[in-house]
């Protein structure tokens, strides 16, 4: 048997056809992730804290007697570092969709999934709160899966029943934190210290929100990560050799074998095969030098601490949320073992491939300038977006009026919001000398955050009209300056 030091050892494809947490039957497979310790781990746990934090302030953070954060759909008034965003602000809304898109597609090509094992609400809520909860009152992975095997017991019960009641309040307080963003803060504590009897719609969004959250972290899992959601598909389109990603050094690491008792070294998995298929005659000579191989020992931690179940070692795989225990895991290993950390470690393919760095390509450049040029006009909008949104149309079904005095007037609508937080005077200007302008009711000021309307009239001299319609220029000033330059038109007889 010809053995190579670079071959890899044989490989399974049963995980190219099934999901790691999958039964032969197809029924679910419970996981049960052994906790990690390492470098890697704690700076995931300083990270995970710091955005935890954030939420759950998010919504109580009030600058200038105003909210942080406010995304009230029902009323669709939206507010993002302090700055208020209106129906009319749409279009801004959709160039910062195409801005986070780019920035999600830019960081994936550049550093895999770091979203996900980094920064997602998922991965931390379930590896960073949920699951650390279960290991303290369940114990470790191997005491978990013991106790579900195990009939029901008071044991048992008592914690199964405390698990599952800090599940449900933890997914309780999860859903005021979401609902406190949805109808902001005062609205929150009007519902939760009125009677519920005023509030059963916000009470009853209130406890979907709970079931929701309770049913993904008590019991869907994984499941969302490898299943639901849709960033876990695309972004295995948008990985290629040069991505950063949690990768295995098959290079180094096959093939693989167990290490020998008795402290004589390693033997691979294939020197034990060439021991097996040699008959047991004491003519036939037997090899006494183990078989070269690979730094991995086929230990198995780097699955056993997957939080989705995945063998690394076969590669990149979909169900792979960058959270790094692997990489823990191993370095741990390998330290014991007294061989190089970085086994499994943060690479690109081609780096492991070709034993490169990782380098700027053009990939990148292309889409760090398309992100750039994105954030320049989202930038450059909410820089000049107005301060009034102003809204000037004809009456519908009107044409023009004849007035005692020779002249016509045309009948307007005026639709002001107020974006900022505080109240603005507003007055109009017509750009012609001759032009009148008459409320049917006054418009002096719109209070903050008020969407003001209202109707007027424009009367021009008959005399000078030469057209059937004619242009007009309208000025929107607050005090003395102008925030706003509209254009319509006047209709008159035709000459």
């Amino acid at each position: 048997m010809n053995l190579d030091v670079h071959e890899p050892s044989p490989v399974d494809d049963y995980f190219r056809t099934h999901l790691p947490n999958q039964l032969e039957n197809g029924g679910r497979k419970w996981l049960y992730p052994k906790a990690t310790s390492g470098a890697f781990t704690r700076w995931r746990t300083v990270v995970g804290l710091e955005l935890l934090a954030c939420l759950f302030a998010g919504p109580f953070v009030w600058v200038d007697g105003h909210p942080l954060f406010l995304f009230n759909v029902l009323e669709r008034r939206f507010i993002v570092f302090g700055v208020t965003f209106w129906p009319q602000d749409f279009y801004l809304v959709a160039i910062g969709l195409i801005t986070f898109t780019v920035f999600i597609a830019f960081f994936t090509v550049i550093y895999g999934r770091v979203w996900c094992g980094w920064a997602c609400p998922q991965t931390i809520f379930m590896e960073g709160v949920f699951r650390k909860i279960e290991t303290w009152i369940e114990g470790d992975f191997t005491a978990r899966r013991r106790l579900d095997a195990a009939p029901w017991t008071t044991e048992k019960m008592l914690k199964k029943t405390g698990k599952h009641l800090v599940f449900f309040l933890l997914s309780f307080l999860i859903s005021n934190t979401f609902l406190a963003y949805l109808i902001g803060r005062d609205a929150w504590l009007s519902l939760i210290t009125d009677n519920p009897n005023q509030h059963l719609a916000g009470l009853t969004a209130m406890l979907v929100f709970t079931g929701v959250f309770y049913g993904v972290f008590a019991y869907l899992r994984e499941i969302v990560c490898t299943t639901i959601c849709p960033y876990g598909r695309l972004q295995s389109v948008m990985l290629d050799k040069n991505s950063l990603i949690v990768a295995y050094d098959y290079i180094r690491g096959e093939p693989r074998g167990r290490l020998q008792r008795g402290g004589g070294g390693a033997v691979s998995d294939a020197g034990i095969a060439i021991r097996e298929a040699i008959p047991n005659n004491p003519s036939q000579h037997i090899p006494t030098t183990p078989a070269p191989k690979g730094d991995c020992i086929d230990c198995k931690l780097c699955v056993h601490v997957c939080p989705t179940g995945i063998d690394i070692r076969n590669g990149t795989q979909m169900e792979c949320i960058g959270c790094t225990a692997c990489i823990d895991v191993c370095d741990e290993v390998m330290t014991k073992i007294d061989r190089p950390t970085g086994l499994i470690r943060y690479d690109s393919q081609k780096g492991i491939e070709s034993r490169q760095p990782f380098r700027f390509t053009t990939r990148i450049a292309a889409y760090s300038a398309v992100l750039l040029g994105l954030l320049i006009i989202l930038a450059s909008l909410l820089m000049t977006r107005p301060a009034l949104d102003v809204t000037v149309l004809r009456a519908p079904g009107q044409l023009y009026q004849r007035e005692a005095n020779g002249r016509i007037a045309n009948l307007y609508s005026l639709e002001v919001i107020n974006k900022t937080y505080g109240a603005l005077p507003v007055r109009l200007r017509i750009s012609q000398p001759d032009a009148q302008l008459r409320f049917v009711q006054p418009l002096s000021t719109v209070q903050p955050g008020e969407l003001a309307k209202t109707m007027f009239f424009i009367s021009l001299p008959e005399a000078t009209l030469h057209d059937a319609s004619t242009d007009l220029h309208i000025d929107v000033l607050s005090g003395d300056a102008v925030i706003d330059e509209l254009d319509t038109r006047f209709l008159g007889p035709a000459q």
